[in-house]
């Protein structure tokens, strides 16, 4: 049956935490849980909120993009925000304020809104408006008057691609948020290509796998399974570069170390630049080059 995707279950998780976190706020201006949906009720059928056991013939979340062919699963690929009001900076906010800015962000294609295919909305209370990506609709059903859906293609899901940047980047504009708070969290992404580290890569005597204390701190325990298994989608991106480094470690397993580094040494050794940078996630890309620049610099 149609389920909520894990990445669109920690926007929402966002939203509520910080939408609806103000004791002085009467409870109709805060974002209650029951307005932020993803899966469509039974009766649903057809469109983003459903998955691949609940679309039509020809539905347009699914037809009128190849990313949307390409991504369905039983995930649902939508998200409904419900209204809410708060001041805050000296300037009152709500779903109308919330939604037009959502709207700018894509009209401008920002990096982090490019996984959304449309949103349905209203600027005021009054009319309701729909941006496509697509460009292939530009109205909604009265129901928008008060909630605002947003459509994420498909295999952005399917991805498990992290879909709260732009949600975060909105809380910190209006000073709920602060620009350090979340800057230390690991995305889907990140925790998938460590899992695969982990899956791939053993210490040579078969009883230590490389990632163990990655799992036994994320996971509250020790994770030493040799059949753990990540079929996520997003790891067969990163699978060619991890194959280079596997091969690798597999012409070193008959051959006698005596330290660690040695170990490194040998596996960096059989690596090209580029084979070791594009198994690099990109957040940590950053890090290794600002680390290279001040040893060059010293």
């Amino acid at each position: 049956m149609t389920r909520a995707p894990a990445n669109l279950l920690a926007v929402r998780r966002l939203l509520l935490e910080h939408l609806n976190r103000d004791p002085n706020r009467s409870r109709d201006a805060d974002l209650e849980p029951n307005e932020v949906g993803i899966v469509g009720d039974a009766n649903h059928r057809g469109g983003y909120h459903c998955g691949s056991d609940r679309v039509v013939t020809n539905d347009y979340s699914v037809v009128e993009s190849p990313r949307d062919r390409n991504g369905l699963t039983l995930d649902a690929a939508a998200l409904d925000v419900g209204t809410f009001r708060l001041n805050s900076g000296g300037r009152t906010h709500d779903l109308f304020t919330f939604s037009t800015w959502c709207v700018a962000q894509c009209v401008a294609n920002a990096p982090d809104t490019r996984d959304i295919r449309e949103i349905i909305y209203s600027p005021d209370g009054n009319v309701v408006r729909r941006w496509d990506r697509l460009g292939r609709r530009s109205t909604g059903d009265r129901s928008h008057l008060w909630h605002t859906h947003f459509s994420f293609f498909r295999d952005s899901i399917k991805a498990n691609r992290d879909q709260r940047p732009l949600f975060r980047r909105y809380l910190t504009t209006i000073g709920l948020l602060n620009p350090e708070e979340g800057e230390n969290e690991m995305t889907p992404e990140e925790h998938n290509w460590l899992r695969t580290v982990h899956r791939n890569l053993t210490v040579l005597d078969g009883r230590n796998p490389i990632g163990q204390t990655y799992t036994r701190t994320t996971m509250g325990e020790d994770h030493t399974d040799p059949d753990f298994r990540v079929s996520h989608p997003t790891l067969r991106s990163i699978g060619a570069q991890l194959t280079a480094l596997q091969s690798t470690v597999n012409s070193l397993m008959n051959r006698d170390f005596t330290d660690e580094q040695a170990i490194v040494t040998g596996v960096l050794a059989g690596l090209s630049p580029q084979e070791i940078a594009a198994a690099i996630p990109p957040t940590v890309a950053e890090q290794v080059v600002s680390e290279l620049s001040r040893r060059l610099a010293a």
